[in-house]
Protein backbone atom coordinates (compact mmCIF):
# COMPACT_ATOMS: atom_id res chain seq x y z
CA UNK A 1 0.00 0.00 0.00
CA UNK A 2 1.29 3.33 -0.85
CA UNK A 3 2.30 6.20 1.78
CA UNK A 4 -0.68 8.91 1.91
CA UNK A 5 1.15 12.02 1.59
CA UNK A 6 -1.63 14.41 0.38
CA UNK A 7 -5.19 14.06 2.26
CA UNK A 8 -8.38 15.81 1.43
CA UNK A 9 -12.03 14.67 1.84
CA UNK A 10 -15.76 15.75 2.31
CA UNK A 11 -17.18 17.05 5.45
CA UNK A 12 -21.06 16.97 5.76
CA UNK A 13 -23.78 16.05 8.80
CA UNK A 14 -24.86 13.02 7.48
CA UNK A 15 -22.13 12.41 5.27
CA UNK A 16 -22.36 8.42 4.90
CA UNK A 17 -24.12 8.34 1.68
CA UNK A 18 -21.34 10.87 0.13
CA UNK A 19 -20.55 9.38 -3.37
CA UNK A 20 -17.61 12.14 -3.55
CA UNK A 21 -15.16 9.59 -2.35
CA UNK A 22 -15.48 7.34 -5.64
CA UNK A 23 -14.94 10.27 -8.22
CA UNK A 24 -12.02 11.89 -6.56
CA UNK A 25 -9.91 8.71 -5.83
CA UNK A 26 -10.82 7.41 -9.69
CA UNK A 27 -9.77 10.66 -10.57
CA UNK A 28 -5.89 10.38 -8.26
CA UNK A 29 -5.43 6.90 -9.81
CA UNK A 30 -6.55 8.48 -12.99
CA UNK A 31 -3.57 10.98 -12.66
CA UNK A 32 -1.11 8.66 -11.26
CA UNK A 33 -1.14 10.09 -7.99
CA UNK A 34 -0.68 6.99 -6.18
CA UNK A 35 0.24 9.20 -2.48
CA UNK A 36 -3.06 11.05 -2.43
CA UNK A 37 -6.30 9.41 -0.68
CA UNK A 38 -9.72 11.25 -0.48
CA UNK A 39 -12.07 9.82 3.04
CA UNK A 40 -15.05 11.21 4.34
CA UNK A 41 -15.99 12.59 7.67
CA UNK A 42 -19.09 13.31 9.45
CA UNK A 43 -18.92 17.04 11.10
CA UNK A 44 -21.66 19.24 12.11
CA UNK A 45 -21.97 22.94 12.40
CA UNK A 46 -20.26 22.69 16.04
CA UNK A 47 -17.56 20.34 15.19
CA UNK A 48 -15.71 21.90 11.99
CA UNK A 49 -13.36 24.40 14.06
CA UNK A 50 -12.07 21.38 16.25
CA UNK A 51 -11.62 19.65 13.09
CA UNK A 52 -9.70 22.20 11.23
CA UNK A 53 -7.64 22.10 13.95
CA UNK A 54 -7.01 18.73 14.22
CA UNK A 55 -5.55 18.81 10.33
CA UNK A 56 -1.54 18.58 9.53
CA UNK A 57 0.45 19.40 6.90
CA UNK A 58 -0.46 16.54 4.54
CA UNK A 59 -3.82 18.03 4.36
CA UNK A 60 -4.41 19.95 1.01
CA UNK A 61 -8.41 20.20 0.45
CA UNK A 62 -12.30 19.89 1.31
CA UNK A 63 -15.45 19.06 -0.34
CA UNK A 64 -18.14 20.92 1.88
CA UNK A 65 -21.52 19.52 1.79
CA UNK A 66 -24.61 20.13 4.25
CA UNK A 67 -24.55 22.17 6.32
CA UNK A 68 -21.19 23.84 6.08
CA UNK A 69 -20.97 25.50 2.79
CA UNK A 70 -21.43 28.63 4.51
CA UNK A 71 -20.01 27.53 8.23
CA UNK A 72 -16.92 27.24 6.25
CA UNK A 73 -17.11 31.28 5.39
CA UNK A 74 -15.02 32.12 8.41
CA UNK A 75 -12.12 30.27 8.43
CA UNK A 76 -11.41 31.09 4.95
CA UNK A 77 -10.87 33.33 1.83
CA UNK A 78 -13.39 33.33 -1.19
CA UNK A 79 -11.26 33.07 -4.00
CA UNK A 80 -13.30 32.66 -7.57
CA UNK A 81 -16.14 34.74 -8.35
CA UNK A 82 -18.95 32.67 -7.40
CA UNK A 83 -18.03 31.56 -3.83
CA UNK A 84 -17.83 35.70 -3.46
CA UNK A 85 -20.73 36.57 -4.88
CA UNK A 86 -22.99 33.45 -3.48
CA UNK A 87 -21.14 33.63 0.32
CA UNK A 88 -21.06 29.59 -0.11
CA UNK A 89 -18.35 27.47 -0.65
CA UNK A 90 -17.88 23.79 -1.13
CA UNK A 91 -14.51 23.10 -2.15
CA UNK A 92 -11.16 24.83 0.27
CA UNK A 93 -7.81 23.98 -0.53
CA UNK A 94 -4.99 24.83 2.32
CA UNK A 95 -1.64 26.97 1.49
CA UNK A 96 0.01 25.45 4.41
CA UNK A 97 3.29 27.97 3.39
CA UNK A 98 0.59 30.77 4.27
CA UNK A 99 -0.17 31.08 7.77
CA UNK A 100 -0.04 35.30 7.73
CA UNK A 101 -3.47 34.82 6.60
CA UNK A 102 -4.68 31.92 8.21
CA UNK A 103 -6.96 32.30 11.30
CA UNK A 104 -5.93 31.21 14.85
CA UNK A 105 -3.53 29.35 13.70
CA UNK A 106 -4.88 27.85 10.57
CA UNK A 107 -3.15 28.26 7.40
CA UNK A 108 -4.93 30.26 4.88
CA UNK A 109 -8.07 28.23 3.74
CA UNK A 110 -9.03 29.34 -0.23
CA UNK A 111 -12.68 28.81 -0.39
CA UNK A 112 -14.27 27.92 -4.16
CA UNK A 113 -17.83 26.99 -5.15
CA UNK A 114 -18.14 24.51 -8.06
CA UNK A 115 -21.64 24.25 -7.98
CA UNK A 116 -22.85 27.04 -10.48
CA UNK A 117 -20.04 25.58 -13.19
CA UNK A 118 -21.33 21.72 -12.24
CA UNK A 119 -24.43 22.76 -13.17
CA UNK A 120 -23.62 24.30 -16.48
CA UNK A 121 -21.03 21.49 -17.91
CA UNK A 122 -24.24 19.10 -16.96
CA UNK A 123 -26.33 20.73 -19.00
CA UNK A 124 -23.99 21.24 -22.01
CA UNK A 125 -22.99 17.74 -21.83
CA UNK A 126 -26.54 16.71 -21.97
CA UNK A 127 -27.30 18.90 -25.09
CA UNK A 128 -24.03 17.67 -26.64
CA UNK A 129 -22.11 20.75 -26.64
CA UNK A 130 -18.11 20.39 -26.48
CA UNK A 131 -16.69 21.47 -22.92
CA UNK A 132 -13.79 23.67 -23.17
CA UNK A 133 -10.29 21.61 -22.30
CA UNK A 134 -9.00 24.82 -20.71
CA UNK A 135 -8.78 24.33 -17.01
CA UNK A 136 -8.49 27.75 -15.87
CA UNK A 137 -11.44 29.05 -18.19
CA UNK A 138 -13.85 26.48 -16.40
CA UNK A 139 -12.62 27.02 -12.94
CA UNK A 140 -13.08 30.97 -13.21
CA UNK A 141 -15.27 31.48 -15.79
CA UNK A 142 -18.08 34.29 -15.45
CA UNK A 143 -20.79 36.03 -16.93
CA UNK A 144 -20.23 39.18 -19.18
CA UNK A 145 -23.79 40.18 -19.02
CA UNK A 146 -26.32 37.68 -20.23
CA UNK A 147 -28.16 40.47 -21.80
CA UNK A 148 -25.46 41.66 -24.30
CA UNK A 149 -25.46 38.30 -25.20
CA UNK A 150 -28.91 37.90 -26.10
CA UNK A 151 -28.78 40.98 -28.02
CA UNK A 152 -31.29 40.47 -31.26
CA UNK A 153 -32.93 38.00 -29.00
CA UNK A 154 -36.60 38.82 -28.93
CA UNK A 155 -37.68 36.24 -26.95
CA UNK A 156 -35.59 35.71 -23.85
CA UNK A 157 -35.52 31.68 -22.35
CA UNK A 158 -37.22 31.88 -18.87
CA UNK A 159 -35.93 29.09 -16.14
CA UNK A 160 -37.98 28.05 -13.24
CA UNK A 161 -35.73 26.61 -10.50
CA UNK A 162 -37.46 24.99 -7.72
CA UNK A 163 -36.25 25.76 -4.11
CA UNK A 164 -34.08 28.46 -2.47
CA UNK A 165 -31.77 27.61 -0.19
CA UNK A 166 -28.08 27.57 -1.10
CA UNK A 167 -27.77 24.81 -4.15
CA UNK A 168 -30.56 27.57 -5.65
CA UNK A 169 -28.46 30.35 -5.61
CA UNK A 170 -26.09 28.33 -7.61
CA UNK A 171 -28.72 27.31 -9.52
CA UNK A 172 -29.41 31.29 -10.01
CA UNK A 173 -25.95 31.69 -11.31
CA UNK A 174 -25.76 29.38 -13.43
CA UNK A 175 -28.56 30.09 -15.60
CA UNK A 176 -26.38 33.79 -16.17
CA UNK A 177 -24.63 31.32 -17.98
CA UNK A 178 -26.85 28.13 -19.06
CA UNK A 179 -28.02 27.80 -22.91
CA UNK A 180 -26.24 30.37 -24.56
CA UNK A 181 -26.64 32.89 -21.96
CA UNK A 182 -30.41 33.30 -23.32
CA UNK A 183 -32.07 33.53 -19.89
CA UNK A 184 -33.18 36.41 -19.26
CA UNK A 185 -36.15 35.70 -16.27
CA UNK A 186 -36.09 32.86 -13.74
CA UNK A 187 -38.68 32.10 -11.14
CA UNK A 188 -38.10 31.00 -7.75
CA UNK A 189 -40.66 28.33 -6.84
CA UNK A 190 -40.26 27.10 -3.25
CA UNK A 191 -42.12 26.44 -0.15
CA UNK A 192 -40.88 29.64 1.18
CA UNK A 193 -40.43 31.71 -1.60
CA UNK A 194 -39.76 35.10 0.56
CA UNK A 195 -36.77 33.42 1.90
CA UNK A 196 -32.95 34.42 -0.15
CA UNK A 197 -35.26 36.29 -2.80
CA UNK A 198 -33.52 39.64 -2.54
CA UNK A 199 -30.55 37.83 -3.11
CA UNK A 200 -31.75 35.54 -5.78
CA UNK A 201 -32.93 38.82 -7.64
CA UNK A 202 -29.57 40.87 -7.03
CA UNK A 203 -27.57 37.70 -8.13
CA UNK A 204 -29.53 37.66 -11.52
CA UNK A 205 -29.09 41.76 -12.33
CA UNK A 206 -25.13 41.83 -11.22
CA UNK A 207 -24.03 38.83 -13.24
CA UNK A 208 -26.12 38.63 -16.34
CA UNK A 209 -28.96 41.00 -15.88
CA UNK A 210 -31.48 38.51 -15.56
CA UNK A 211 -34.74 39.31 -13.71
CA UNK A 212 -35.90 37.36 -10.84
CA UNK A 213 -39.76 36.96 -9.45
CA UNK A 214 -40.82 33.94 -6.85
CA UNK A 215 -43.74 32.20 -5.85
CA UNK A 216 -45.01 29.61 -4.37
CA UNK A 217 -43.77 25.68 -5.20
CA UNK A 218 -47.47 24.57 -5.35
CA UNK A 219 -48.45 27.31 -7.69
CA UNK A 220 -45.82 26.77 -10.58
CA UNK A 221 -46.48 23.66 -12.33
CA UNK A 222 -47.43 25.85 -15.19
CA UNK A 223 -44.74 27.85 -15.37
CA UNK A 224 -42.48 24.95 -14.84
CA UNK A 225 -44.26 23.06 -17.29
CA UNK A 226 -43.66 26.03 -20.36
CA UNK A 227 -40.28 26.96 -19.29
CA UNK A 228 -37.05 26.96 -20.92
CA UNK A 229 -34.72 25.21 -18.05
CA UNK A 230 -35.89 24.08 -15.06
CA UNK A 231 -33.62 23.52 -12.07
CA UNK A 232 -34.90 21.20 -9.22
CA UNK A 233 -32.71 21.60 -6.11
CA UNK A 234 -34.92 20.33 -3.63
CA UNK A 235 -34.10 17.25 -1.29
CA UNK A 236 -34.60 13.57 -2.14
CA UNK A 237 -38.45 13.18 -2.09
CA UNK A 238 -39.02 16.98 -1.39
CA UNK A 239 -40.38 17.43 -4.94
CA UNK A 240 -42.47 14.25 -5.67
CA UNK A 241 -45.82 16.09 -5.05
CA UNK A 242 -45.01 18.69 -7.60
CA UNK A 243 -44.32 15.75 -10.08
CA UNK A 244 -47.47 14.40 -8.73
CA UNK A 245 -48.84 17.87 -9.81
CA UNK A 246 -47.30 18.22 -13.03
CA UNK A 247 -48.54 14.68 -14.20
CA UNK A 248 -52.11 15.34 -13.57
CA UNK A 249 -52.12 18.84 -14.51
CA UNK A 250 -54.48 19.66 -17.29
CA UNK A 251 -51.95 22.23 -19.07
CA UNK A 252 -49.52 21.41 -21.60
CA UNK A 253 -46.58 19.26 -20.69
CA UNK A 254 -43.20 20.04 -19.98
CA UNK A 255 -40.88 20.91 -22.72
CA UNK A 256 -37.97 22.72 -21.14
CA UNK A 257 -34.93 20.68 -19.59
CA UNK A 258 -34.97 19.75 -16.33
CA UNK A 259 -31.88 19.05 -14.17
CA UNK A 260 -32.96 17.20 -10.61
CA UNK A 261 -29.20 17.77 -8.55
CA UNK A 262 -30.97 14.60 -6.59
CA UNK A 263 -29.07 11.15 -7.72
CA UNK A 264 -30.56 8.88 -5.38
CA UNK A 265 -33.20 7.78 -5.93
CA UNK A 266 -32.53 7.63 -10.15
CA UNK A 267 -34.49 8.46 -11.47
CA UNK A 268 -36.33 10.90 -9.12
CA UNK A 269 -40.28 10.82 -9.49
CA UNK A 270 -39.66 14.55 -11.61
CA UNK A 271 -37.03 12.98 -13.97
CA UNK A 272 -39.75 9.96 -14.82
CA UNK A 273 -42.74 12.80 -15.17
CA UNK A 274 -40.38 14.76 -17.81
CA UNK A 275 -38.90 11.90 -19.57
CA UNK A 276 -42.56 10.23 -19.93
CA UNK A 277 -44.15 13.21 -21.64
CA UNK A 278 -40.92 13.50 -24.12
CA UNK A 279 -38.75 16.12 -22.65
CA UNK A 280 -35.28 16.34 -21.38
CA UNK A 281 -34.29 15.16 -17.85
CA UNK A 282 -30.93 15.26 -16.41
CA UNK A 283 -30.49 13.47 -13.19
CA UNK A 284 -28.18 14.89 -10.65
CA UNK A 285 -25.00 12.53 -11.06
CA UNK A 286 -24.27 15.03 -13.93
CA UNK A 287 -23.75 18.44 -11.48
CA UNK A 288 -22.18 15.68 -9.02
CA UNK A 289 -19.31 14.33 -11.32
CA UNK A 290 -18.96 18.18 -13.45
CA UNK A 291 -18.16 20.17 -9.87
CA UNK A 292 -15.77 16.97 -8.31
CA UNK A 293 -13.86 17.09 -11.61
CA UNK A 294 -13.42 21.50 -10.93
CA UNK A 295 -12.65 20.35 -6.93
CA UNK A 296 -9.99 17.78 -8.28
CA UNK A 297 -8.43 20.57 -10.45
CA UNK A 298 -8.49 22.90 -7.56
CA UNK A 299 -6.79 20.59 -5.02
CA UNK A 300 -4.10 18.99 -6.87
CA UNK A 301 -3.20 21.97 -8.55
CA UNK A 302 -4.97 23.39 -11.74
CA UNK A 303 -1.47 24.67 -13.06
CA UNK A 304 0.08 21.32 -12.80
CA UNK A 305 -2.62 18.86 -14.34
CA UNK A 306 -3.82 21.81 -16.68
CA UNK A 307 -1.44 20.09 -19.64
CA UNK A 308 -2.95 16.88 -19.26
CA UNK A 309 -6.37 18.38 -20.27
CA UNK A 310 -7.89 17.57 -16.85
CA UNK A 311 -11.44 16.82 -18.63
CA UNK A 312 -9.63 13.97 -20.99
CA UNK A 313 -7.95 12.52 -18.73
CA UNK A 314 -10.61 11.99 -15.68
CA UNK A 315 -13.93 12.73 -16.70
CA UNK A 316 -14.25 9.07 -18.34
CA UNK A 317 -12.64 7.44 -15.14
CA UNK A 318 -14.66 9.28 -12.59
CA UNK A 319 -18.27 8.45 -14.89
CA UNK A 320 -17.29 5.09 -14.50
CA UNK A 321 -16.43 4.94 -11.16
CA UNK A 322 -19.92 6.89 -10.62
CA UNK A 323 -21.92 4.32 -12.95
CA UNK A 324 -20.89 1.63 -10.96
CA UNK A 325 -21.35 3.05 -7.62
CA UNK A 326 -24.74 3.87 -8.47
Amino acid sequence: MSVVNHRCAVLGKPIAHSLSPVLHNAAYHALGLDDWAYDRHEVGQDDLDGFLHGLDPSWVGLSLTMPLKKTIQPYGIPSNIWAMQLGVANTAVFDWSDMEHGRDGLPAIRLYNTDVMGIVLAIDHALSQPSSTDVAALLDAEPSGAASRRSGSDQPAHAVILGNGNTAMSAVAACTMALDSSIGHITIAARHPDRNLDLAADLGARLGGVTVDAMPLAEAVDKACTADLVISTLPAHAADPFARAVADAPGPAPRGILLDVVYDPRPTDLMRVWSDRGALAIGGQEMLLYQAILQVARMTGSGSIADLDVLDTIEQPMRQALEEAL
